[in-house]
């Protein structure tokens, strides 16, 4: 029986298919982003500051948080500043429902925000899931974005600050309701979904944060 359960468990792992996407093909929806360089090679970059410059709702968010503080997030999402979440979608996976998802990242920039995250779960409704690192913060935390309203869901285990322009892995691993989420290979986040995910994937970021992503890969 032993033996059973063994093999029956390297068939497992053997089916598994990870598949590495080109993170240059993203498709961005929200925010400025564009293909850069590093070392030579392709990656996609979030330019926070071209929101900051360009965007109308700039102006009200650094009032807000001078204004409200701490609450100056909840303050924005009832006004809708919906530019202020920046995702690109990756064009070659039509529906994730089950695996793991990891990518590198690095963070450059930001005043506001120093942040970078993983996308799932996003419906045509524009509702979604992310889990993201924010270097404002030292902290890995799970959101959701419903009806235009982003809600925070739970936060990792602990805080692990992160060096600024050093690259960083993050991964995530969805099996039903259970959510997994690790930074540069440490466990941090638990969480039980309320029902299991199917939806688009992509990079997630916010407001002026300026980053780096890549090595995106996919599991299932």
């Amino acid at each position: 029986m032993k033996r059973t359960l063994v093999s029956l468990g390297l068939l497992a792992v053997a089916a598994a298919q990870t598949t590495k996407l080109d993170v240059s093909t993203f498709a961005p929806i929200v925010g400025y982003w564009t293909v850069a360089k590093d070392n030579g090679h392709n990656v996609m970059m979030v330019d926070g500051r071209q929101w900051k410059k360009n965007d109308p709702s700039a102006g009200f968010a650094d009032k807000a948080r001078a204004i409200y503080g701490a609450r100056h997030e909840e303050f924005i999402d009832n006004v809708k500043a919906f530019a202020y979440f920046p995702y690109a979608v990756a064009p070659t996976v039509d529906n994730f429902t089950d695996g793991e998802i990891s990518m590198r990242f690095q963070l450059l920039d930001g005043a506001l925000d120093q942040c970078a995250g993983i996308l799932f779960n996003l419906k045509p409704t524009g509702d979604y899931l992310a889990v993201r690192f924010n270097g404002k913060e030292d902290n890995l935390v799970l959101w959701t974005f419903n009806k235009g309203v982003r809600k925070f869901v739970k936060k990792g285990a602990e805080d692990m600050p992160l060096k600024m322009r050093e690259w960083n892995s993050m991964k995530i691993s969805v099996h039903g309701t259970k959510l997994e989420g690790s930074l540069n290979g440490k466990h941090l986040l638990d969480y039980t979904l309320p029902e299991p995910v199917s939806g688009k994937i992509g990079v997630w970021s916010k407001t002026d944060s300026v980053a780096y992503f890549d090595d995106y890969q996919v599991t299932k």
